[in-house]
């Protein structure tokens, strides 16, 4: 596994990438049940963080995989009434 050093390194790139190519996607970002600790005293390690990391992965993932089902559904309608 990944240090936390690494991970933060990570976590930062990804939500760079969000902010910055998929503006629409970032504003979810404080929303994820992941960032809202419910504990008074959350634990932050690298089990943690990488938990972190991979609930980003998957929702950058599903948010292009689905926008580009949309794309392509789209084009196809398109191609349909010419």
């Amino acid at each position: 596994m990944k240090s936390a050093i690494e991970l933060n390194a990570e976590i930062i790139k990804i939500t760079l990438l969000i902010q910055e190519k998929y503006p629409e996607l970032y504003e979810f970002l404080g929303k994820m049940p992941i960032t809202i600790p419910t504990d008074q005293n959350p634990i932050i390690n690298s089990q943690s963080l990488n938990a972190y990391y991979e609930s980003l992965v998957a929702m950058l993932n599903n948010y292009i995989y689905s926008h580009n089902q949309e794309k392509a559904n789209e084009s196809q309608s398109q191609k349909s009434l010419r």
